[in-house]
């Protein structure tokens, strides 16, 4: 059995962009494979690796994983990056699905119209709804949950960074939240992640959003 790690999907953040952060967090080695065809997708399908016919799929211990916060909390139980108990389970897992909420609002930008609107709902619910919970907690520890890293610490730091990217100066009002950054860049597996040559990817590009369109015919 391979234990190669391969992650299918486009050449650009998305989706796969927060396993990505994950399993770069975990030290975790991991090939891509970058869809550019129609066809591509098709064989997927036809060779029956898309359970919802969905994307990213990620292949690892001999599993064809799809569905992103599955396949999140998989590699999180596996590597350690999830809580010791329910209760810290849980909390975590409500942390990580405000913030897929928010950063899939700024997934969905580059495919819409009328963005600028969709940027000013964006903003002022990152300030009023999202953001303020994140502050609140980092009050309390250096961590979300459990007085260590999680997966919820890590959704968190790329979250952020993406906000900073659409909005600089949001974290202005948020002291806790850009002290965590700091904190976060200092440990090697991110810093490194963060570097220029590494796997994350940068924002979605005209080419981006036109592969993703002419792949999946929307």
């Amino acid at each position: 059995m391979s234990d190669k790690v391969v992650l299918t999907y486009f050449d650009g953040r998305g989706k796969m962009e927060s396993i990505r952060w994950l399993l770069a967090t975990a030290g975790v080695e991991f090939e891509e494979v970058f869809l550019t065809t129609r066809e591509q997708y098709l064989k997927l399908l036809s060779d029956g690796a898309l359970m919802f016919q969905q994307l990213p799929l990620v292949e690892m211990d001999g599993m064809k994983l799809i569905q992103t916060k599955a396949i999140l909390h998989y590699i999180a139980e596996k590597y350690n990056l999830h809580g010791k108990d329910a209760k810290e389970r849980v909390r975590i897992n409500m942390y990580t699905e405000g913030l897929i909420d928010l950063m899939e609002m700024i997934m969905a930008l580059p495919f819409q119209s009328d963005t600028e609107s969709k940027l000013a709902n964006i903003e002022t619910k990152a300030k009023e709804r999202y953001l303020p919970v994140f502050e609140k907690a980092l009050c309390e520890g250096i961590h979300l949950v459990g007085g260590r890293m999680t997966c919820a610490d890590v959704l968190l730091m790329e979250c952020s960074l993406m906000l900073e990217e659409k909005f600089p100066g949001i974290l202005g009002d948020f002291r806790n939240i850009k002290s965590f950054q700091g904190r976060m860049t200092q440990c090697p597996a991110i810093k490194k992640f963060l570097e220029s040559g590494s796997k994350r990817k940068g924002q979605p590009d005209a080419r981006y959003v036109e592969t993703v369109c002419k792949v999946l015919k929307f």
